[in-house]
This record gives structure tokens, C-alpha cells and sequence, in this order.
């Protein structure tokens, strides 16, 4: 379909084709909408690859795409004090950035969503006020050219540092992130495995290390994915080689010689913005609404869910025209999860401050109670109120340990 000055027609255009955009795509199209899904060549975010249970079965993840179940989580305290959790009745499953987004783009277009490789450029207005997409994109020969779509809405689903939020939504407020890098290096064969890396490398646990030389601020973590892991760390401070920290986590834990696939580096946010909509026709989802948990750094369920929420505040307002049901995202998502990340948020502001907190922060992982409801909470996706007791119990072992009334 086409529009007045003869431009392609969309319903909505979606930016950013990751867990998010491809998710919000995928929604629109099976409810009936024309979509067009925007997404830049060669992009894949530097991420652990954990998905809970619950994002599995809510948007019917095929089992192919697990490459790996994690079943334990060793935490690592900067006087190398290691914590062991269990994964009690379940496990924590693995994918791939590359192939699960990738897949999910696919799985968008076989629902009707039309795929274009760009980067988007700006929106701009016509006489009667339609939006116009513009990004770049490339001809038949390769050579660069400036394309031009119109839609009734937008998605912008476009990352942590979100060109269309900087535009369109000003008052959203500036995104607090950490920047995240990775190296994907080649997993340990389980029968080969190098002298002293079975007690270091395990390939159904996560290692999360915390300490100031990995990450001053953040933390470092080794991700299995089968034939592959991810290694990493992130943070907020300026000038801190995060390369460097890499480094000497693959030399602690028996990979410094591993092969190394590709190396990936990205910000990623922690905190959800003030606002996900212009009032018009725009809405965010994914990185570019700041929905990553601070502490955990955990984001793919959540972009996923922010994607969908976005795609329900975009079908109901192109049903009626009325834009504060674009307002749906945002409110809807905070219902939900605005406690658990206001929580988080106070968690990382208190314990990964100094290696002193990070100590005691890894000693109270040791506590049965902190374990089973840090993993309910995990898998369910919600703060689980089954164990009041457990909840008063918590809360006064924390401030035994903060206040260093505690044995670290």
C-alpha cells in the first residue's frame, strides 16, 4: 500500500531488530497489521545468553535453540571465596545472540513482517502529519542510498543509546547504562580438557566474579553455550579496560588459550526511562525503554515483554487513534516489574561498591533462604511472597552483613 506521495504504507515500522523489535514485529503482524521491521547488518549485542523458563514457554522458544542448560551458579568474591547455587528442579537455559535473534527475525517475517537491512537516519513529518521514516540503505550494487517509508506508528527498539528516543522523546530522561564486552570463545572439550580446568570450567555453570579488578562497579561473568562461551564484564567507569579484565578471567579459569570467535562490546542499561512515547505515534521498547535489571544485567525476557507490551499499546492505538494508549507500555511493564528493578537497583548500589561489600554480598549467597527465592524470583520472573518468614529472615542477614555484624 502506498501513501499519498506514493511511499510505502505501514501500519507500524519497527527499528531494531533484536529480542524486542523482532517480538513487537512478531505481535503486530499476527494482529493483522502491515509491519516493516528495520534492522542494522551485522549486529549482535555482547550478552550472556540466559533465559528463564517462563520466557520459553510465553513466546514459544523451540528447544533448538537452547544450546546449552546451565544447572548451577558459582558467585566469586574478590578473595576468590566461591559460592555454589544449585538450580533446585530446573535449569537456566542458554542461547546464542547470533542465531536467536536471527531466528526470531525469521519467525517475524514468516508472519507477513517485511525485513529491511539499514540504519535508520530520522523521522520526519509530511503535510499531514504522517510519519516518514528515513534510513539508509543499499542498492543492488551495494552503494548507499537514503530510503523513505511512511507509518502510521513507530517502535523504537533501537538499543541503550536509542536514536529514535533522542528524537522523538526528549523528556524520557538520559539512560544510566554500563558498557558490556565479550569475547565467544571455543568451549573446553569434555575430554580434553586442559590440566586444572575441570575444577575451574564447568560447562552447565554460570561463574559470576565479583570483584574491583574484573569490574569496578559491575561484574564479570564466564557463560557456557555449548560448543561455546561467553566471557565478559562490565561497567560505568571511564577508562576501565574492560579488554584487560577479559583477559585475566579467561587466564583465571583455564581459557586464555581457548579460540576466540568474536569479540563484541555494547552499553546496556539500568534503569527504565521516565517516559516510552512522543504523545503521537512513537513508542520504545527493549534497551531503548532502559528495561534491563540492574544487578543482574538480565534483559532478554524483558525486552521480549516490552516488545509485546509495545505491541499491544500500538494495536489498541491504531484501533482507536487515541495516542495515551501508547501510555499502555510503559505503565503496564512498571506493574509489573517496577519493584523488582527499583530492588535491584538499591542491591547493586549498596554491594558492588567496594571488594569489601562484594565480600559480604557473595557470603550472604551462601544462605539457603537468599538461594531458593533469588531463583524463584529468576524463573517465575516475579518477587515470590510465597515465604514471608523467608523475606524478614533476609532483610536483617543483609543488614547483619552490610554493617559488618556478620562473619564475611
Amino acid at each position: 500500500m502506498a501513501d499519498g506521495a506514493g511511499l510505502e504504507l505501514f501500519d507500524s515500522v519497527v527499528i531494531g531488530g533484536g529480542p524486542a523489535g523482532a517480538t513487537a514485529a512478531w505481535d503486530l503482524a499476527r494482529a493483522g497489521h502491515s509491519v516493516m521491521l528495520l534492522d542494522r547488518a551485522g549486529r549482535i549485542k555482547p550478552c550472556g545468553g540466559a533465559v528463564p523458563p517462563r520466557l520459553i514457554q510465553e513466546f514459544d522458544i523451540p528447544a533448538s535453540l537452547i544450546v546449552a542448560q546451565i544447572t548451577s551458579a558459582r558467585m566469586v568474591s574478590p578473595s576468590k571465596q566461591r559460592v555454589d547455587i544449585p538450580i533446585d528442579n530446573g535449569c537456566v537455559a542458554m542461547v546464542d545472540r547470533e542465531d536467536f535473534d536471527r531466528w526470531l527475525r525469521e519467525r517475524a517475517a514468516s508472519a507477513g513482517v517485511i525485513l529491511r537491512v539499514g540504519t535508520f537516519s530520522r523521522i520526519v513529518r509530511d503535510g499531514s502529519g504522517t510519519a516518514i521514516v528515513e534510513y539508509n540503505g543499499s542498492d543492488a550494487n551495494g552503494d548507499k542510498q537514503t530510503r523513505r517509508v511512511a507509518t502510521r506508528s513507530v517502535v523504537g527498539a533501537d538499543g541503550a543509546v536509542s536514536a529514535v528516543a533522542r528524537q522523538e522523546i526528549p523528556k524520557a530522561g538520559r539512560p544510566k547504562y554500563v558498557f558490556a564486552y565479550h569475547e565467544i570463545v571455543r568451549s573446553p572439550r569434555r575430554k580434553a580438557m586442559t590440566v586444572g580446568a575441570p575444577a575451574e570450567f564447568d560447562h552447565q555453570r554460570c561463574d559470576v566474579i565479583y570483584e574491583g579488578a574484573t569490574s569496578p562497579d559491575f561484574y564479570g561473568w564466564i557463560f557456557p553455550h555449548g560448543d561455546t562461551t561467553s566471557v565478559g564484564a562490565g561497567t560505568a567507569v571511564k577508562g576501565f579496560s574492560l579488554k584487560k579484565a577479559v583477559q585475566r578471567v579467561r587466564a583465571a579459569n583455564g581459557l586464555e588459550n581457548a579460540e576466540t570467535i568474536r569479540r563484541e562490546g555494547a552499553p546496556i542499561p539500568l534503569k527504565p526511562l521516565r517516559r516510552w512515547d512522543n504523545g503521537r505515534d512513537v513508542v520504545l521498547a527493549g534497551d531503548a525503554a532502559g528495561v534491563v535489571a540492574p544487578a543482574s544485567g538480565e534483559g532478554i525476557y524483558y525486552a521480549m515483554l516490552g516488545g509485546r507490551l509495545a505491541a499491544e499499546a500500538v494495536s489498541s492505538f491504531l484501533a482507536t487513534g487515541d495516542a495515551r494508549a501508547l501510555t499502555l507500555a510503559r505503565r503496564r511493564f512498571m506493574r509489573l516489574h517496577g519493584r523488582t528493578f527499583w530492588i535491584l537497583g538499591i542491591m547493586q548500589y549498596f554491594w558492588y561498591q567496594t571488594d569489601r561489600r562484594r565480600e559480604r554480598f557473595v557470603s550472604i549467597c551462601r544462605d539457603p533462604d537468599v538461594q531458593k527465592l533469588t531463583f524463584d524470583a529468576y524463573m517465575n520472573k516475579q518477587l515470590v511472597r510465597a515465604k514471608p518468614l523467608a523475606h524478614v529472615r533476609i532483610f536483617f542477614k543483609d543488614l547483619a552483613h552490610l554493617f559488618g555484624l556478620a562473619r564475611a
